[in-house]
């Protein structure tokens, strides 16, 4: 009588009506008058409903939702324009630890599920993408020393990009992540052509000092215009504008920063790394020569 289901239906001139019964509007209008209505009890008598119920005022939620098997409410929201979404969940995650009450939790889904998934899987991809790396540059080099020689500029490039993450530039999400593995391939391109080439000169017989020294001497034009040629790539990424223009700002800057950074130490620390750790080929040759 009062919420408007419908009990039945019937035909009238080949068309069919849904049968509504309700009490008049003026009737429902006002919570109070369900006080007077009457049912009947097991003999049959008119009781109010007044004698067996108390009315209480409540909000409550036109529909109950749940989610993995749980009461919830559903919050849904777009990040401003330039606000990437690992920025805003981070915010979203401070704010509900603050306000919600025990017992209560927050939980994703769509997009920022998928993000939240995908973030944590991609740091075991970069650990993986390291080992795959290095593994890679020993077999090539024949050499765990030179494979490190050429690594140790990694963990230097990468702090360089997470300097400006840690002034605010962006934040630590999947585009940035995506940045720093592309800036491990990049970075380690500088240490191959200096210790691939102080090999091959201390082949022809020079020192190892001499080695490392002119192979830096002269690898470095081609090292500052693959850098200066990266950094000028990921300018557009930087400046750009609308859809999507935070994620590509995040992944311009990590490879953009973390270049340049990489490089200057690239310049210095592989030279010196290789004078400490690599093998001298001359003085390893000349003891060939004793032995046989």
């Amino acid at each position: 009588l009062l919420s408007g289901a419908d009990t039945g239906r019937f035909s009238l001139d080949n068309r069919s009506y849904r049968v509504i019964p309700q009490i008049e509007r003026k009737e429902r209008l006002n919570p109070d008058q369900l006080t007077n209505y009457y049912t009947r009890n097991k003999q049959g008598e008119l009781v109010p409903l007044s004698a067996l119920v108390t009315l209480t005022e409540s909000v409550q939620p036109q529909a109950l939702r749940g989610f993995q098997q749980l009461n919830a409410v559903k919050i849904s929201g777009v990040p401003r324009p330039g606000v990437p979404l690992g920025e805003a969940l981070g915010i979203l995650d401070s704010i509900s630890a603050e306000v919600l009450p025990a017992g209560f939790s927050v939980d994703y889904a769509g997009q920022s599920r998928q993000y939240k998934s995908e973030g944590q899987q991609l740091v075991v991809t970069f650990f993986f993408a390291l080992i795959v790396i290095f593994l890679i540059l020993a077999a090539q080099f024949e050499s765990f020393k030179n494979a490190i020689i050429i690594m140790v500029t990694v963990p230097m490039s990468v702090c360089g990009a997470l300097i400006f993450i840690s002034l605010g530039f962006t934040s630590i999400n999947i585009y940035t992540q995506v940045g720093l593995l592309t800036l491990v391939g990049l970075i380690a391109k500088h240490g191959i052509l200096i210790v691939e080439f102080a090999n091959q000169l201390q082949l022809e017989g020079r020192s190892k000092r001499e080695a490392v020294e002119q192979a830096t001497a002269i690898r470095l034009r081609p090292i500052l215009m693959t850098t200066a040629a990266t950094v000028l790539a990921m300018i557009p990424l930087l400046i750009a504008t609308g859809a999507g223009a935070g994620s590509r700002y995040a992944m311009g800057l990590v490879i953009a920063s973390g270049m340049t950074i990489g490089t200057l130490f690239t310049l210095f620390v592989v030279p010196a790394m290789y004078l400490l750790l690599a093998k001298d080929i001359n003085q390893h040759g000349e003891r060939l020569v004793v032995q046989d």
